[in-house]
């Protein structure tokens, strides 16, 4: 992400197709073009151009998510990512949708722990058109009592949905409930069926004044742009906008519970399968240990020479689904496993062989090859993030919302290139220890 820091130093361009004066900054030294500038309602503006085909994606987020929801109001975040499509001043209710498929875009919207996200490609040409529907809705949504209720019961019948079809998800809860330990981390992001029904046309209102603004926003436009008159649309849509008031900070307590370790078990009727969760808090995001379980993850579980792929899966085939690794949401993060089984001979066989390869980590040296290939496929996967225009949007959102430089995206990509086998040993045997939480799922 480009930070405010930046505005201090300001060049101005003269637009002379348009008249007017342009503040802005290009941020040197990134992979890719990228101009990133703010207009005076507090709307972050992040520009990056992409001539190799000619289309543009344009991604606006909100920074509001289910972290900022308090308990007996969650949902409020994903309510209102379904309300943002319901119709606004000039735009009626689906047409958003329908406008963009019109002209053969595409279109979708995000919401998770921290941030709301919505966006769409379509042809450069069209560019204008994704503009004046996000500034339109930005500006003057339809929230009424009959739309919220719709909104609400669309949202009941998909909980509804979700938990016939995860039929893990309590158990998942549960799981990132005993490490997360602070409710504003863990409760579902859809909301609960209860805090959904209660509701009201007040909350929505009060929750959408506070977060929906162009001060808690950044506007990301990536592809085959013509930069100056992007800037021009930009401030001609987005300009006139009035600026909310300031947003109040997250509400959460400041230290994590300390895990002493813990093990749970759930019987679970509706699944045919017994399973584990099996977890461990880790340092911060973007920390320099980090970066060193992020190669971890690599060598453990990503790609099918994986460690615990080629154990669970191919030599001793006692898992039929392995997965984990990393999840972070603002200055948390856990490290954790998800395995089912054929019963519960298997069940254990597949835990104890993770314990056992969490302990070959921190007892012996990684193989130089071995840890080539783990870090090449992390270099991979992290250019692929931006080897898209979508992707370069959300690449370009997430390292803004969470303070990261552009700037630093090599420096950040050596972070992990960098690792070594003696760090590995030193950061598993600080991490994977007894104080972890384990989950049995049982079936009866």
């Amino acid at each position: 992400m480009i930070n405010k820091k930046f505005l201090v130093t300001v060049a101005f361009l003269h637009l002379a197709l348009y008249g007017f004066l342009f503040a802005g900054q290009e941020i040197k030294n990134s992979p890719f073009a990228v101009t990133y500038f703010q207009l005076e309602n507090g709307l972050n503006v992040i520009l990056s151009e992409d001539y190799s085909l000619p289309v543009v994606s344009v991604m606006v987020a909100y920074k509001v998510g289910s972290i900022n929801e308090q308990p007996g109001k969650t949902g409020l975040s994903y309510l209102l990512e379904n309300l943002m499509f319901q119709g606004s001043r000039n735009v009626g209710r689906m047409q958003h949708i329908s406008f963009i498929q019109r002209i053969g875009g595409t279109l979708s919207a995000r919401t998770d722990r921290e941030k709301t996200m919505f966006f769409q490609t379509v042809s450069s040409n069209q560019m204008a058109t994704v503009l004046w529907l996000e500034a339109d809705r930005m500006n003057s949504l339809s929230i009424s009592y009959t739309r919220v209720e719709q909104a609400k019961k669309a949202i009941i019948e998909e909980i509804k949905q979700k938990k016939s079809r995860n039929l893990f998800q309590n158990s998942t809860l549960l799981f990132d409930k005993l490490l997360f330990s602070d409710y504003i981390y863990y409760h579902p992001i859809i909301g609960e069926e209860s805090d959904i029904r209660n509701i009201s046309l007040k909350d929505v209102l009060d929750f959408h004044s506070t977060y929906y603004c162009p001060n808690n926003a950044v506007i990301c436009i990536t592809g085959n742009i013509d930069k100056q008159k992007t800037i021009y649309l930009i401030r001609k849509y987005f300009q006139s906008i009035p600026a909310g008031k300031p947003v109040p900070p997250i509400s959460h307590s400041s230290q994590t519970h300390e895990l002493t370790g813990k093990t749970e078990s759930i019987t679970n009727p509706l699944v045919s399968t017994p399973g584990f969760f099996l977890g461990y808090r880790i340092s911060p995001p973007y920390s320099r240990d980090y970066y060193t379980m992020s190669v971890i993850e690599y060598l453990l579980l990503k790609g099918e020479s994986s460690r615990l792929y080629q154990r669970l899966a191919k030599k001793e085939r006692t898992a039929h689904k392995i997965e984990g690794g990393i999840k972070k949401i603002r200055n948390r993060a856990i490290f954790s496993f998800f395995v089912t089984s054929t019963n519960n001979y298997t069940r254990n066989r597949s835990k104890k062989a993770i314990l056992s390869e969490l302990n070959k980590l921190k007892s012996t040296i990684v193989s130089e090859n071995e840890l080539t290939k783990a870090k090449n496929l992390l270099k991979t996967a992290y250019i692929k993030r931006y080897s898209t225009s979508l992707g370069k949007a959300f690449f370009l959102i997430e390292k803004f919302l969470n303070n990261k430089d552009v700037q630093t995206i090599q420096d950040e990509l050596n972070k992990y290139l960098e690792v070594t086998p003696t760090r590995i040993i030193g950061i598993a045997n600080r991490y994977f220890n007894e104080k972890s939480i384990l989950i049995n799922i049982e079936i009866k």
